[in-house]
């Protein structure tokens, strides 16, 4: 019988069908920045040598994540186009949540799910299983090659490099603490740093921290919410509060 998982049950359930997977492991999630605590089950697991997919829907991953994904043997990562779906699975058990394999979301965040096992539900294993599998074939392996950090503070990029266009109703990202909130440059704050902002409205005087539509390090305002290349990517899907040149 399938089972209900709140934040905390999400992240519970994650660690442990992570360290319980001893045969394969796909992990599929739009966004990759994996918390210390995974990274250390997963590192196990490629010690095991034993499958491992990790499928995410972002053109780039911080430099961080590409140094660590190069020292692990046994994973694969691929990039698939649109993605937005989030499960976690093993040989034996899977979760379908809306948490992102995102440390930041596994504190700030609420976030729920469902946790399914083969014994007790095969057939609705065996959908989830069906369905990953589909993700796992239309997906594009990538080739991880970043090994050494530059001097400068400019994340790297792999392939596909190019910004993509993203959809309308997509997720983005407070520009001021990265967490995840709806896709809208007009409003790129989650609650919390809107009510803090608010008290200065200083708009594009006061530097923030992250783009708001692929959530990486760039100094951001209200006015400039977004590093230029997701602007140029996506300047005729989405209105913008400044015209930048």
């Amino acid at each position: 019988m399938a089972r209900f998982l709140d934040t905390a049950g999400v992240s519970f359930y994650l660690q442990q069908l992570i360290n319980g997977a001893n045969e394969k492991l796909i992990l599929i999630s739009p966004y990759l920045k994996i918390s210390d605590r995974l990274k250390q089950s997963i590192a196990d697991k490629d010690l095991m040598k034993i499958d491992i997919r990790l499928i995410y829907g972002k053109t780039e991953i911080e430099l961080s994540e590409n140094n660590w994904l190069k020292s692990l043997k046994s994973i694969r990562t691929s990039f698939c186009q649109n993605l937005h779906a989030k499960c976690y699975l093993n040989e034996k058990e899977a979760i379908i949540t809306s948490m992102n394999l995102y440390d930041f979301s596994q504190v700030n965040n609420n976030e729920m799910g469902v946790y399914v096992t083969k014994e007790e539900d095969h057939t609705l294993y065996g959908d989830i299983y069906t369905e990953v599998m589909r993700l796992v074939r239309q997906s594009d392996e990538i080739k991880i090659s970043v090994t050494q950090v530059p001097k400068t503070d400019q994340p790297a990029k792999i392939q596909p490099a190019s910004p993509q266009p993203i959809q309308l109703n997509g997720s983005g990202f407070c520009i001021r603490c990265g967490a995840e909130i709806k896709l809208n440059p007009m409003s790129p704050y989650c609650t919390i740093c809107y009510k803090s902002w608010k008290k200065f409205k200083n708009d594009d005087e006061f530097e923030e921290k992250k783009c708001h539509i692929c959530g990486k390090e760039n100094k951001s305002s209200l006015l400039k919410p977004t590093c230029y290349d997701c602007y140029k990517a996506n300047k005729s899907k989405l209105e913008f509060p400044l015209q930048k040149t």
